[in-house]
């Protein structure tokens, strides 16, 4: 699946970061729920969940590009969204859809007894902090970049179960 660049205007950007704001999801994802409305088509298991993998890889990227810049706050939200959209992708591949932060929680406790691996839930915390951080800019630059070490390893773990699917 290719990731492909739409360009708008800035302020339908904005309405569409609004909207997707209140409904807990990213740009990506409404504008894909949208034209899945408008044309009648729904992505199957295994696309929703290719699509959700490569907007967690693209933010991942988008992570680090912004800690290289010094700007933590943009990354701690692209660190946040690079781990909510993995745990969507394991979800979607099981026909389950992931509506909310409390959904995105729960489903880390199911994979951490499913799998008995207790590290999914620690480094999920740094996804946490990060996610706080977005709106309160209070973490040091050194947590948040330790944060998105973090994230990268629950990234391989998730994409590894991801495999097994």
């Amino acid at each position: 699946m290719p990731l492909l660049t739409i360009y708008l205007s800035e302020k339908l950007y904005n309405k569409l970061l609004e909207v997707a704001r209140a409904s807990s999801m990213s740009v990506d994802e409404l504008i894909v729920e949208v034209l899945e409305k408008a044309l009648g088509v729904r992505l199957d298991p295994v696309e929703r969940a290719e699509f959700y993998l490569k907007l967690s890889e693209k933010y991942l990227t988008e992570a680090e590009e912004f800690l290289k810049r010094g700007d933590y706050v943009q990354a701690s939200e692209k660190g946040w969204g690079a781990a909510a959209e993995v745990i969507k992708a394991l979800a979607a591949k099981e026909c389950r859809e992931l509506k909310n932060h409390g959904e995105l929680h729960r489903e880390i406790v199911r994979l951490t007894a499913a799998t008995g691996d207790d590290e999914i839930r620690h480094l999920w915390l740094s996804a946490t902090a990060l996610h706080q951080n977005i709106y309160e800019n209070w973490l040091p630059p050194e947590i948040v970049e330790k944060s998105i070490e973090d994230l990268k390893k629950l990234i391989e773990k998730l994409k590894k179960l991801l495999q097994l699917y």
